[in-house]
């Protein structure tokens, strides 16, 4: 099932149930969109992600960078990654994202994808590193990418097309009772950078 409608004040939660995810559409002007994405797409420290998989190690083409308030680690994919201190710009965004959604972070772990070829498979951010139901929130740039969740038990979907300087958070039970994909696709050329504020336990 495609959502691709808002209500108008208050996010309207995209899902049917055992979670809550509010999409809040783009929460700055196209212009800021833009500044912020060339800006990151230049200066952030961008290195190829990499996953243990049934004990192999596989290096990634999507990038990944990881900032915070301190430099404690965070693990997933069964490698661990340590933080850097916050920029300028993602402290005013942090800022933005606490002020819409009402929710509080202490990291931020970056997404870089290069084309429609990247992406991201099913799974949940359950880390035993963060907050236990604790909200993600995740901004959006660049390219406009399809995002899908498909739940644990009964495999219902829903998707939505995330827009540059999009605003969508995770919280609740979320995690628990459902997967997320960022799903490939032929039709998209051009980059994305998703960030993602969550909370992590120090």
């Amino acid at each position: 099932m495609d959502l691709f409608e808002q209500v108008r004040g208050e996010p309207k939660n995209l899902l049917p149930q055992d979670g809550c995810v509010n999409y809040y559409g783009e929460i700055m002007s196209s212009r800021d969109a833009d500044q912020y994405f060339d800006t990151f797409l230049h200066t952030i420290k961008w290195k190829n992600d990499e996953a243990i998989i049934f004990c192999k190690k596989i290096i990634t083409k999507r990038k990944v960078a990881w900032y915070a308030d301190a430099s404690f680690s965070y693990t997933y994919s069964k490698t661990t990654k340590t933080a850097l201190p916050w920029t300028i710009e993602l402290l005013k965004l942090k800022a933005m994202v606490e002020n819409e959604s009402g929710e509080s972070y202490n990291s931020c772990l970056l997404n870089l994808y290069h084309n429609g070829d990247e992406g991201m498979a099913w799974h949940s951010d359950g880390e035993k590193d963060l907050k236990k139901n604790g909200a993600i929130g995740s901004l959006s740039f660049g390219a406009e990418r399809k995002f899908a969740f498909k739940h644990k038990k009964n495999k219902e979907s829903v998707s939505r097309v995330l827009e540059h300087g999009s605003l969508l958070v995770m919280k609740g039970t979320t995690q628990t009772h459902w997967l997320h994909r960022l799903p490939p696709t032929k039709t998209v050329h051009s980059p994305r950078i998703n960030l993602t504020f969550r909370t992590v336990k120090r």
